[in-house]
Parts: structure tokens; C-alpha cells; sequence
């Protein structure tokens, strides 16, 4: 059986990006990017809109407001372009022309649900933030992962990753500090019907 992570970069204050900020918000260190390049294989689940993105930046379109890509943003978007992804959409034709990519159009979550009891290895989200919350509630997460970057970006942030999310319990698996800065806390996520009442949940 396949397990699936929910995988979320954001600033302090949770958002995915901010506008005019570069990836990584220009804080990744060496300690971190050894840890990503250190990664398990890992099959990539996305929608539209992060394909969208993510393509573009693979056939070379630079963020906006950079001149061009760093090379740790060029090694992470080369990375995930070997990486095999799916890709859920209804808007989305076919062919895709990310290489590696399978368009799937069924109902997402009984997609990932199928996906998860007939295959093994990791199922990764990448960005998705609407995938990850249908995901999170349907109760397929196995494990809830988020890097915080030391920046609050009140007046850019864009994405506000946690709207819409039910109350979630989250037992913490893993914590580590890259580079004195940049903090990851992973969790066994369990959605909750109501508030704990009179202890823990």
C-alpha cells in the first residue's frame, strides 16, 4: 500500500508564496537543499493550477519579478520534471507536454484512494493547496509535513494554505532545523469531528 504525504513550504504566517519573493523565499541553505536532494523517489500528485505553474517553469518562464532562475530553483524544477506525476483536472487536455505527466479526470480523491490500496512506494502533493485540503478530509493523508521559512509576509503573501481545513489533530513524527533557520515539523494528521472536550484529542 502506497503512502501519502502532504508536502507544504510556507512563510511563518502560512502562506505558499508571496508576491515579488523568489522561491524558497531566498532562504534555502546548504543543509536544506542536501535534505531535498536526499528525498525518496516519489510519485507527485498536483492540479491544474500547480501543473500550470510548474510547466511553465519547466519549459523556461521565470517567476515574476526575477530576471531569471537561480540554480537551486533550476536543480528543483529540473528534479521534478524526471519525477512521475499525476495530474488531476477536468480542464487539462491532452496531451500534457511536461514530460512524465498523466492527466487523470476521474474524481480526485477516489483516484488517490485507488492509487493508494493497489500501489506502494510514496505519493507526494506538490503546491495544490484545494487538492490537499479535499485530501486531508477525506482521511488519506498518512503524513503532514511543512517547512517554515523565518519570513512573515503580511503585506505579499499570496496562497493562505490552511482556509477551509477542518480541525486536525496532529501528532508530531519528525522536527529538524536547517542552516539555524529554516524549521520542519512532520505530524500523523487525524481530522476531527469537533474540538477535544476536557483533554487532549
Amino acid at each position: 500500500m502506497s503512502e501519502l504525504l502532504i508536502d507544504f513550504i510556507t512563510s511563518l504566517d502560512g502562506y505558499a508564496s508571496g508576491e515579488g519573493w523568489p522561491g524558497f523565499w531566498g532562504l534555502e541553505g546548504p543543509e536544506y537543499l542536501a535534505w531535498l536532494g536526499e528525498q525518496p523517489e516519489a510519485t507527485y500528485l498536483m492540479g491544474a493550477n500547480t501543473y500550470r505553474l510548474m510547466s511553465g517553469f519547466a519549459a523556461g518562464e521565470v517567476p515574476s519579478g526575477q530576471d531569471e532562475f537561480r540554480p537551486e530553483e533550476e536543480a528543483s524544477v529540473d528534479e521534478l520534471t524526471q519525477a512521475s506525476k499525476v495530474v488531476f483536472s477536468s480542464s487539462l487536455k491532452e496531451p500534457l507536454t511536461w514530460a512524465n505527466s498523466t492527466l487523470v479526470r476521474d474524481d480526485a480523491v477516489e483516484a488517490v484512494r485507488a492509487m493508494k490500496s493497489s500501489g506502494s512506494g510514496l505519493l507526494s502533493t506538490i503546491g495544490s493547496l484545494s487538492l490537499c485540503r479535499s485530501l486531508l478530509r477525506a482521511g488519506l493523508v498518512d503524513r503532514f509535513r511543512v517547512v517554515m521559512f523565518p519570513v512573515i509576509t503580511g503585506a505579499t503573501g499570496e496562497e493562505r494554505i490552511y482556509d477551509g481545513y477542518p480541525d486536525v489533530a496532529l501528532e508530531m513524527i519528525d522536527h529538524r532545523t536547517f542552516d539555524g533557520r529554516i524549521q520542519l515539523v512532520e505530524y500523523k494528521p487525524r481530522v476531527l469531528e469537533h474540538p477535544p472536550l476536557g483533554g487532549p484529542a
